[in-house]
């Protein structure tokens, strides 16, 4: 019954039917479903497969916007009964983005809503955003950690553009990189010298308060 409901979700989220998102993610935690499944097993699949539409060229931006603005209406219901599990003790300051040439940010904006949760300041720049304005906020906030993500392999290379441009400021180790999203793995991470990789919001904030340690 609770996959059904799952699956019947995750299909509105792609077909951006939005009046039924908010109902059925409410008829989901009333069946007894934990929020993360809902979120991860449900929206951020639905989310995945917009993005491979969109690469494919199958969806366009008005599409995309759509399965989004879907989603959210879910989310809205669904983030206030997430449990953060975190033992951030420390303050810290994080700079969110969605690095420039992708506006998938479902993953960012769960992370943020934990992160928040778990007592830390977060400056949240959106998605779509040019690496130097993101170099530049953490800058201005004295941030201790960077985070951003992407679902497209196309934008990856911003990543990469991040650690150099730390690194030609010598910031390198005093601000700590986190990367995560669909395009992402460990060893690109590796790759390109940031200090850590997450799969999915929940392991970012474990990830982030061992970073802040």
């Amino acid at each position: 019954m609770s996959n059904e409901i799952l699956d019947k979700l995750s299909d509105v989220v792609v077909k951006g039917k939005i009046k039924e998102a908010k109902p059925l993610a409410e008829q989901a935690l009333a069946a007894g479903v934990d929020p993360k499944i809902i979120i991860f097993d449900s929206l951020s699949k639905a989310m995945a497969t917009v993005g491979q539409k969109y690469e494919s060229k199958q969806y366009f931006l008005p599409q995309v916007l759509l399965a989004a603005q879907t989603m959210y209406q879910a989310l809205d219901v669904v983030l206030p009964r997430m449990k953060v599990d975190t033992k951030a003790k420390q303050p810290g300051k994080i700079v969110l983005a969605v690095v420039e040439g992708d506006v998938h940010d479902i993953g960012k904006n769960i992370l943020k809503a934990m992160l928040t949760g778990a007592g830390l300041t977060i400056y949240d720049l959106g998605r779509d955003v040019p690496v130097k304005n993101i170099i530049e906020k953490a800058k201005a906030e004295s941030a201790q950690i960077i985070a951003t993500s992407t679902l497209m392999t196309s934008t990856l290379v911003a990543m990469r553009e991040i650690e150099r441009m730390l690194a030609e400021e010598n910031l390198k180790g005093k601000m700590k990189t986190i990367i995560g999203g669909g395009a992402t793995n460990k060893e690109y991470s590796a790759q390109i010298g940031t200090d850590a990789w997450a799969h999915d919001a929940i392991e970012a904030v474990r990830v982030i308060d061992d970073l802040l340690a």
